[in-house]
């Protein structure tokens, strides 16, 4: 394929932006560029992030220090047993003064909303979430109030073994635009955070870089990111090997491929392309994908290796 240049191209002022949000974020989480560049990309499609690991691998620095950067207002919900769907929508309280009600908003109502433990709180919390994320508002006493733009929801995931977790069923899971895994660092990252204590740039010292208003211009630019129609011969053709692939129970919808249009989009004007390329949608697949292919029993642990054979296996048109 050969690029093609585009007004909404992110060449300039934008571009050099994109470069120094990556920088500082860099400098906090060590090590790792890949789940960073994800959750950018993840931002600038309008999607949602889950990062499924365990307890203290930087989960929530990572969340805070993103919104830090785009100067965007962060909230924190632990998600427990007992959470309510009111504690993250909000609630009406009655003002005798005034004689009505008065809507006290909930968490919801920022713009980078961090959902920590998802899946230790009850079902029905989970879906209150989940339905703002998927309509970007909340109904409350009969009265629709939407909620800001930017809205984007970074939900942390611990593994299903650990006790007290609900995990979420595959209608839900479909709301996140990507999955990624931060992992353990390797060990210059984790000798530097020895060394310094984890101290070397605090995410509450981080300047932003980004506003709303910004954010929300390179959204718009991302949906003009190009994509030839051989481009998206080639994500059908993905999703006819994911349809058909013995080790899954159902592959990837309609849905979903739009999803993986829109984070090849991000990916791409991430890296300074008005053009999507095949090895964009390459560098998304995995993300995009993991959570959305259901395994059959005895391929539990192999998906890395399927979803990297689904990409070797499927020709490029």
């Amino acid at each position: 394929m050969t690029a093609v240049t585009s007004a909404h191209s992110p060449v300039g002022h934008h571009a050099s932006l994109l470069s120094t949000v990556l920088a500082q974020l860099d400098q906090v989480i060590l090590g790792k560029p890949g789940q960073v560049r994800l959750a950018l990309a993840c931002l600038l499609a309008r999607g949602h992030l889950l990062i499924e690991d365990q307890p203290g691998v930087g989960k929530t620095t990572l969340a805070h220090a993103l919104a830090r950067t785009a100067g965007l207002h962060f909230r924190r919900v632990q998600f427990t047993a007992d959470l309510l769907p009111a504690d993250l929508t909000g609630v009406s309280v009655w003002d005798a003064a005034a004689s009505t009600f008065r809507f006290h908003e909930g968490p919801v109502f920022s713009e980078v909303l961090l959902a920590d433990e998802i899946n230790r709180a009850t079902p029905r919390t989970q879906g209150a979430l989940l339905e703002a994320m998927e309509e970007g508002q909340v109904s409350e006493g009969g009265i629709t109030r939407l909620l800001p733009r930017p809205f984007f929801v970074i939900a942390t995931q611990n593994p299903a073994a650990f006790v007290g977790t609900s995990p979420l069923p595959e209608a839900q899971l479909d709301r996140f635009l990507m999955t990624v895994t931060l992992g353990y660092p390797d060990p210059a990252a984790e000798r530097q955070l020895l060394e310094t204590g984890g101290r070397s740039v605090t995410v509450r010292d981080l300047p932003p870089v980004l506003d709303a208003p910004t954010l929300l211009r390179m959204q718009a630019e991302v949906d003009h990111v190009y994509a030839a129609a051989p481009l998206l011969d080639y994500l059908q053709l993905l999703a006819r090997a994911t349809r058909q692939h013995p080790a899954f129970t159902a592959g990837l919808s309609p849905r979903a491929l739009l999803a993986l249009l829109a984070a090849s989009r991000a990916w791409a004007y991430l890296h300074g392309r008005s053009m999507v390329l095949p090895e964009d949608v390459q560098a998304v697949f995995p993300a995009q994908a993991a959570h959305r292919l259901p395994l059959r029993e005895g391929h539990a642990h192999d998906l890395p290796a399927l979803l990297r054979g689904v990409l070797i296996d499927t020709p490029i048109p």
